[in-house]
């Protein structure tokens, strides 16, 4: 076994646990339906978190061409995706916890952190190019996680409901242009 193929099992099994918490926080949302006030800015934002957590898993693949692997290089790959877990865990509320759940006050009592964690996630998957390869990423590639970064801290830094349900959908559309315009080919 090479060694990206050794530590990508961690890498995977850490994505594959933020994937496994947003999906059972939807099916415990279906589940607990009858005693759920529902609001959809979280619910859209888990799925962002869905499908962004699957092209980070497809883009890391990019890292099986890098030879020279140290445990910095190593800690700050480990570090995005652990980023990505504590997001899966602030989305949606616990269903289990709870009797009666009201998503809008749980949405508004988790955001700054959900959002503080956005922007270390994005911050620190520039820092793995730097740190694996020496340099930013491609001038798209850095504009689009400085655009994620400025519409993290905007959500981190206010509760106006009407920015966060912007958020939510220029979210949705922004990363689907990022996957599409940067990732739709595996490489």
């Amino acid at each position: 076994m090479d060694a990206f193929g050794y530590l990508s099992v961690l890498l995977s099994i850490i994505l594959g646990l933020a994937i496994t918490q947003v999906l059972q926080g939807i099916g415990k949302l279906l589940t607990a339906r009858a005693r759920v006030t529902f609001y959809w800015p979280p619910i859209v934002i888990a799925l962002v978190l869905l499908i962004g957590f699957t092209q980070s898993w497809w883009a890391m693949f990019g890292l099986r061409n890098h030879q020279d692997w140290t445990f910095l290089g190593f800690f700050v790959v480990i570090l995005q995706t652990i980023f990505a877990y504590l997001m899966a865990a602030l989305v949606l509320p616990d269903f289990q916890l709870e009797i009666g759940v009201d998503m809008r006050s749980n949405y508004y009592a988790h955001s700054r952190w959900l959002f503080l964690m956005v922007i270390g996630q994005t911050l620190t998957s520039l820092l793995k190019d730097v740190v694996l390869d020496g340099h930013l990423p491609e001038r798209m590639n850095v504009g689009f996680h400085l655009f994620w970064i400025a519409l993290a801290a905007g959500a981190a830094s206010t509760r106006r409901e009407w920015f966060h349900k912007a958020l939510a959908l220029v979210a949705a559309v922004v990363n689907v242009l990022y996957i599409g315009l940067l990732f739709a080919r595996l490489r």
